[in-house]
């Protein structure tokens, strides 16, 4: 399964939006667009499922955080977040939508004030109920969340809670000592824990995997391996071919952040059934690396399948001949917040397509800022 379709009222950067989602997704707009709350809306779901909605929330520091400034009174200021789960065959097999807002007294807590589950178009869940209006305490907590409350439409909590997120930071991989390190790290703080959990049959599959695309990457390194030392830390061991008869291994402290970025990409689509979510994954790489990351995510998808949403600034990533115009989604920020089109709706990008150029060429120029050589022009030091 994956996620088809997309809805967003008063979210983040989003008054309204209401996108379909394909297999591979990419996300171009400009800087402040709201591509990384995009994805966070999908985040946000994750974490209402596996450890709640007051969590969730709170994480993000609060509705006023979450809220569209832009939304005044649409939604009735209300923030809506709806995900439409099926796959080509059947798009939409679910549906799960959560509307909230914030008590009127009190606490000023986020309460939900719709929660709503629909499965191949029949309603499966609908809030508040009656339990609910008995109990009005009730509606701190979403039935996505508890056990014995989603039943119902379990595949779903499944689904959501199977969501990764990735923006690996290279120094915290290397020193995971100087933060607070947490379970399943989107920055890389416990990465090489996280490959020394697994399997070792199944975790030497996937670094042969990884070692198989970083020769052609990396053309000088011969090997790598995750060894324990004598404190049992773990590190990343690679042995680079030079002009010493016997090449010294070097660890993660001496890779490069672009090697250690392609290691974390390459490990975290291995595997997955889940939807991954990727925060501009040309960082550090080369541009022609970048290039045949698409064919990377297809050829994975063929496997295991998960759909990958990722976010970029970079033609090279959309230079693929194979990059639908269906699968890029284009940000375009306004006064009113930002709106999300498919390309394919887009006229400009149909005519620049057709005449044989890739997607690139026309949904990165119509990304970038106004007039940004005035960038240097009006900075006066």
């Amino acid at each position: 399964m994956r996620i088809t379709h997309l809805r967003l009222a008063n979210w983040r950067n989003f008054k309204s939006a209401d996108v379909d989602l394909q297999n591979r997704v990419f996300i171009v707009g400009p800087n402040a667009s709201g591509k990384s709350n995009l994805l966070d809306a999908l985040r946000f779901l994750r974490e209402t499922a596996s450890a709640g909605f007051q969590q969730a929330v709170g994480n993000r520091g609060g509705l006023t955080r979450v809220r569209c400034l832009a939304a005044r009174y649409y939604n009735y200021g209300h923030i809506t977040i709806a995900a439409t789960i099926g796959d080509d065959n059947q798009p939409d097999m679910w549906e799960y939508k959560i509307t909230f807002k914030s008590e009127g007294r009190g606490h000023r807590r986020p309460i939900l004030h719709r929660e709503r589950v629909s499965q191949n178009g029949k309603i499966v869940l609908e809030r508040p109920n009656k339990q609910d209006s008995k109990d009005p305490e009730l509606l701190t907590q979403t039935h996505l969340e508890h056990v014995n409350t989603n039943e119902k439409f379990r595949p779903v909590a499944k689904f959501l809670n199977s969501i990764s997120y990735l923006h690996l930071v290279p120094q915290f991989v290397r020193h995971p000592e100087r933060v607070s390190a947490v379970d399943n790290d989107p920055f890389g703080t416990d990465l090489l824990l996280q490959m020394a959990k697994i399997n070792p049959t199944i975790r030497g599959k996937r670094l042969r995997n990884i070692n198989q695309a970083l020769k052609i990457a990396l053309p000088q390194l011969g090997h790598m391996e995750l060894k324990q030392d004598k404190i049992g830390k773990w590190h990343l061991q690679g042995r680079y071919e030079h002009w010493r008869a016997y090449p010294a291994f070097q660890d993660e402290q001496d890779f490069s952040d672009g090697t250690l970025r392609l290691i974390g990409l390459l490990w975290a689509i291995q595997g997955q059934k889940g939807p991954v979510l990727l925060e501009e994954p040309e960082l550090s790489l080369h541009s022609e690396v970048v290039r045949w990351l698409p064919s990377l995510f297809h050829l994975v998808q063929k496997g295991s399948e998960p759909q990958v949403i990722l976010t970029t600034h970079s033609p090279n990533m959309l230079a693929d001949e194979g990059v639908d115009p269906r699968e890029v989604v284009l940000l375009q920020p306004g006064p009113e917040g930002t709106q999300a089109v498919t390309t394919n709706t887009i006229e400009q990008v149909n005519e620049v397509i057709n005449m044989g150029f890739p997607i690139g060429d026309s949904v990165i120029p119509l990304s970038k800022p106004e007039n940004p050589h005035r960038i240097a022009l009006e900075f006066a030091p």
